[in-house]
């Protein structure tokens, strides 16, 4: 079995902060980290990899300081790791982003066969959930975004069962590979890193493909060229100025305060009670 694992290197959000002039994110002297959603989908790819065998790709589009996040990822046990990076690729917007993944997906899929592809459901950077079903579209893959847990997988007649959380609840879907999958947060826990994965991981040879090596074939669907998405800026919120409201319950009873402040909120909110009322009678 041969599985992909696409991972994205991010700064680490709870450190960027925002130009107040420019609107821009200020990256300087940010550090760099794993995109916390991939590693969900790695270490779901690792435990198949423990059940089954086989070989686990990582994949990583972005500037060679990202070599760092892709040995991060081997010392957890992953096989091999190639980095994609080329001045070409910088400014990419998901579409083009999703174009360099499929063809390097595409590129490692002739040398051995990929059954799965796994990614995060997002990145904490972009927010925007859009690559994963944008590289399955692009390969015709099978595609399982939210999964929850893997409930079976059947090698010999390559069958997928997973768990797929919705809104309206849990969503249980049976398909065929190969697939891919965006994993959902909380779904396993990373596992620590072995003595012997460590130093392998320094030792490791990551490949680095420029655009030929990664097999791209029309350069003007990659870069800026190929990104149509326009950010016009980017800007912190707004701190509320509204105080929140404190109730005591030591005159009253947990009920009386409990209807004081749903009179508060739907008096504040005029439909919301009539919403509310058509919700639950539905």
């Amino acid at each position: 079995m041969h599985i992909v694992v696409c991972i994205k290197q991010v700064p680490d959000s709870a450190q960027i902060r925002v130009h107040p002039v420019t609107n821009t994110i200020m990256r300087q002297g940010v550090p760099a980290i794993v995109n916390p959603y991939d590693l969900f989908a790695l270490e779901e790819a690792l435990r198949l990899k423990d059940r089954f065998g086989g070989r686990v790709t990582m994949l990583c589009m972005g500037p060679p300081q990202a070599e760092d996040a892709l040995r991060k990822c081997v010392s957890f046990g992953a096989s091999d790791a190639i980095l994609v990076t080329d001045r070409a690729f910088a400014g990419a917007d998901t579409l083009a982003t999703s174009y360099a993944l499929a063809a390097a997906i595409r590129k490692i899929g002739s040398e051995q066969a990929v059954d799965l592809v796994f990614t995060g459901k997002q990145t904490i950077d972009g927010d925007t959930a859009q690559v994963g079903p944008g590289v399955a579209r692009r390969l015709g893959l099978n595609l399982l975004t939210y999964v929850s847990r893997i409930v079976e997988l059947d090698l010999d007649a390559r069958r997928l069962k997973v768990e797929r959380r919705a809104e309206g609840g849990v969503q249980l879907l049976e398909t065929t590979l190969p697939s891919l999958i965006t994993m959902l947060e909380g779904t396993n826990e990373m596992r620590f890193a072995s003595m012997a994965d460590m130093l392998r991981a320094g030792r490791v040879p990551v490949r680095k493909w420029n655009k030929e090596d990664a097999g791209i074939e029309d350069l003007a669907r990659i870069g800026l060229k190929g990104s149509p998405t326009i950010v016009s800026k980017v800007f912190g919120p707004t701190p509320r100025t509204q105080k929140a409201d404190v109730e005591t319950v030591s005159d009253s009873s947990v009920n009386d305060v409990c209807l004081n402040l749903l009179q508060k909120i739907f008096t504040t909110h005029p439909t919301l009670e009539q919403e509310t009322v058509e919700r639950l009678s539905a």
